[in-house]
């Protein structure tokens, strides 16, 4: 699936968490380690996948819905309870998805403009980038408490593309959900999805995007003849 676009690309920027990382592992541990310590049933990672999307508080607020509702104050202390078991496990599950790694390296080889752009607090994704690797290949990381606005408001892609140099029309997003999307939308980027993330249990193909790849290798393929040229997909 693609769609004609005339555009040089002088920028990439990609999504953490379904995209990068696939972080469910950590995440599910952290929810159910919540939800039993509030008194619930735990949901497992294949029921947390489909609710991940939107930052952590919401990841904490759709556990709660899914396990009998909640109120405000609940919700604020149970986010609390989640944040320490997350930052306990952490990253000790974690895994690079096959192609990043590659896809990366290939954007190296081009001097590719990276940025990484995340709903998650910097106080977990900072550290993941770390551990697994993957932070020194990104100029500007925007995680979800650099600004006052997350994903999908554009704020975080407009804040990178200023940070880059580079004009929204000349950048490109890659991500997995309909977050990555409507942010990239809303700021004038180009986006391509991987149908691999955690896309709050819709089908990629559904998204208003300019191409699917299969990874992030095949991405930087799609891109490298054309770094800084105008094309057509």
């Amino acid at each position: 699936m693609t769609r004609n676009v005339a555009q040089p690309i002088r920028a990439v920027i990609i999504d953490l968490d379904g995209t990068l990382l696939d972080t469910v592992p950590d995440l599910s541990t952290a929810a159910d380690a919540m939800l039993a310590e509030i008194g619930r049933k735990p949901l497992g990672a294949g029921v947390v996948r489909d609710l991940v999307g939107k930052g952590l508080p919401n990841l904490v607020t759709r556990c709660l819905s899914a396990t009998g509702g909640s109120d405000a104050e609940l919700q604020a202390s149970a986010l609390e309870v989640f944040k320490r078991h997350y930052r306990a496990c952490n990253g000790r599950r974690t895994m690079v998805y096959s192609g990043v790694t590659a896809g990366l390296d290939a954007f190296r080889r081009m001097a590719m403009p990276l940025g990484c752009v995340t709903n998650k607090a910097a106080a977990f994704a900072e550290p993941l980038l770390e551990m697994t690797g993957l932070r020194g290949y990104f100029s500007v990381v925007v995680s979800g408490d650099t600004l006052p606005e997350k994903k999908p408001h554009p704020a975080p892609l407009l804040h990178i593309c200023r940070e880059l140099g580079v004009p929204p029309h000349q950048a490109v997003v890659i991500g997995d959900s309909i977050n990555d999307v409507q942010a990239a939308r809303a700021a004038g980027c180009r986006v391509f999805c991987v149908p691999y993330g955690y896309n709050e249990g819709r089908d990629v193909r559904e998204l208003d995007c300019d191409a699917i790849v299969a990874d992030l290798e095949e991405a930087s393929r799609l891109i490298a003849p054309y770094w800084g040229q105008v094309y057509t997909l």
